[in-house]
């Protein structure tokens, strides 16, 4: 099958720290190339990959610090990725409603979107006028969907990682970890206050968006103390391994419903239990009272956190080989796009959803 897969050009593939998105893109655009079919990702110059690379810029857009306007970039980036589309069987958009927008100028080729973000009202206005299919990464995600005049359905994919790649530790330290994106919604103050209530340590480690400085400077940067409360920064894809492999347990008490969170498998990959507020994709990912705890206050992730040492490490990382390894994921995007091409090629006139299922397109 020829394949071509559209990464959003803001980071590279795969990342070197924060990047969830072009993290999953890195890992079955590899594992297709594995299965031997004929992939071209559309990415930063800077993008590591075994398949066909097709750039239009030689850096993410993120660490291009000299431009003043990213945006033409990434609609050239759209652009060029869809001209040479008719050599194509099937194009894997991740880039979002951008490309989304395009699709209209290619018609014969069947598009496959992935949800990576959730709609908003502005962003609507192309979902609604999509002529492709989509898929989400949750079913939370598929739920907190507003209704769309158009597109066409294909179920839910989880999320995956290459699962060898975190190394496996059921030997624990006493700190709790708080990895993830500095920001409001994802409330690492909530994960201060859970430490300091339960006497451990706590790491936080995370990039600070220009659009986030201000809650770092006036509500985190003060409660770090670099003894009991430290802020490691953005950690790389070593220092994370690191980090999860010998945490206690990682602490997510988000505000907000996240459509995946790629650092729970990662965290239970490592063999650490992850007790997180049930917001999102959390409830689905984490299996509650087995993997770790899903909670819904402050009080209850401290009540979690003193009943972490029930957990097997041995118990999380099975769960991530069996429900969130890439070898799977990949899998089920193949089912998704022989479908679709069946679908297009036998039967134009309809287009109805091809699943509904999680885990499987």
């Amino acid at each position: 099958m020829k394949i071509l897969q559209i990464a959003p050009l803001w980071e590279t593939v795969p990342p070197p720290a924060y990047g969830g998105t072009e993290a999953v893109v890195s890992v079955l655009t590899e594992e297709l190339v594995r299965r031997g079919h004929e992939v071209t990702l559309c990415a930063s110059g800077d993008s590591r990959t075994r398949a066909e690379l097709l750039s239009v810029y030689p850096h993410s857009l993120r660490t291009a610090c000299d431009l003043q306007d990213p945006w033409p970039y990434a609609w050239l980036h759209s652009v060029l990725a869809l001209r040479e589309a008719s050599e194509f069987d099937i194009i894997h958009n991740h880039a979002g409603e951008l490309t989304m927008a395009m699709a209209h100028l290619v018609p014969d080729v069947p598009m496959l979107s992935t949800m990576h973000c959730l709609i908003t009202p502005d962003t609507k206005f192309i979902w609604d006028r999509y002529p492709g299919y989509y898929n989400t990464i949750s079913m939370s995600q598929r739920r907190n969907m507003p209704p769309l005049a158009s597109g066409h359905f294909v179920g839910v994919v989880y999320n995956a990682i290459d699962v060898p790649s975190f190394p496996f530790d059921e030997r624990k330290e006493d700190y709790l970890l708080f990895l993830s994106r500095i920001s409001v919604d994802k409330m690492p103050h909530l994960a201060v206050e859970v430490a300091r209530r339960t006497g451990r340590r706590l790491i936080i480690a995370g990039k600070v968006d220009r659009v986030d400085e201000g809650y770092f400077d006036s509500v985190l940067a003060p409660l770090i103390d670099g003894k009991q409360v430290q802020f490691m920064g953005e950690a790389d894809a070593q220092l994370k391994r690191e980090l999860y492999g010998k945490a206690y347990c990682l602490v997510l008490p988000v505000s907000w419903e996240e459509p995946f969170g790629l650092v729970m498998i990662e965290a239970m990959a490592c063999g650490t239990p992850v007790v997180a507020f049930g917001r999102g994709s959390a409830p689905e990912v984490v299996l509650d009272g087995e993997t770790g705890y899903i909670v819904r206050d402050a009080d209850e992730m401290v009540d979690a956190v003193r009943r972490v040492d029930r957990i097997s490490p041995h118990r999380c990382r099975q769960h991530v080989e069996d429900n969130f390894d890439a070898p799977l994921m990949a899998g089920r995007y193949l089912q998704a796009y022989q479908r679709i091409i069946v679908r297009e090629r036998a039967y134009p006139e309809l287009l109805p959803a091809v699943s509904d299922s999680a885990g499987v397109a």
